[in-house]
């Protein structure tokens, strides 16, 4: 029995001598606020891990494909690919479920899209948070934005607040992982300058909902990303089928 007590005592001080508050985990989409947010990540860390889910989304294949090719472009070789099929289904999302149609952008609406997966950025959390305590990240960073919340309950800061309060309380006392949203107060058009600054490639990410070849241009995703660069002047470097809808 003091041998057994002696290796966990033994494992949590090893946990606790490589946990490092430099070395991040980094939800990785490969969309646009989660590509400029890994670029944030490069900027303020020594270490990245990044980390990419799937759920059954529509675009998944294309969405992974953005991942890899982001990851490749950090140089990021510590990477994990979870699937949380669970979330497909349970549906209730237009990202999820094929019943549910993918509406036409309204930027003006100021209701629950269809789009919302019910509750979806507390399962990718809790999944960053499990690796992270386990490989001794002391950050995570999700790209989560406030001007998405008026559709998207867990994009508000007050969701990532109470979920930090659920990290504190829910893992070992030794553990100090801390979330990040570095553009959570932005606006879509000051992401793409924060991007175009930091060089972020945004030929290699991807935000449509319902395409995988050319971007529809015309679901809130393509219509937010659109509006943001043209405010910038600058043109997004992704194909789209239009680029007249907003």
């Amino acid at each position: 029995m003091g041998g057994s007590n002696e290796r966990v005592e033994q494992s949590a001080d090893d946990l606790k001598a490589r946990t490092d508050p430099r070395f991040a985990v980094c939800l990785v989409s490969g969309g646009m606020d989660s590509c400029v947010t890994a670029a944030i990540a490069r900027e303020e860390n020594d270490e990245l891990a990044f980390l990419h889910v799937c759920y059954g989304q529509r675009t998944e294949r294309r969405e992974r494909r953005a991942f890899e090719e982001l990851a490749d472009h950090f140089g990021i070789e510590q990477r994990l690919i979870v699937s949380l099929e669970s979330l497909a289904r349970i549906g209730g999302s237009s990202l999820t479920d094929e019943a549910i149609p993918v509406a036409e952008a309204n930027l003006a609406a100021r209701q629950i899209p269809t789009s919302y997966v019910p509750f979806r950025n507390a399962h990718l959390l809790a999944t960053a948070v499990s690796w992270a305590e386990v490989i001794g990240a002391g950050r995570i960073y999700i790209g989560a934005v406030a001007e998405d919340s008026s559709g998207y309950p867990d994009c508000r800061p007050e969701f990532y607040q109470a979920f930090q309060r659920t990290i504190d309380v829910g893992t070992r006392p030794e553990t100090r992982i801390e979330i990040r949203t570095p553009v959570i107060h932005m606006r879509k058009s000051e992401i793409v300058r924060r991007g175009l600054a930091l060089g972020a490639p945004f030929a290699l990410t991807w935000s449509c909902y319902r395409n995988e070849e050319r971007a529809c241009g015309r679901c809130d995703s393509c219509a937010l990303r659109l509006r943001a660069f043209r405010e910038v002047g600058v043109a997004d470097p992704i194909p789209y089928e239009e680029t007249t809808f907003i």
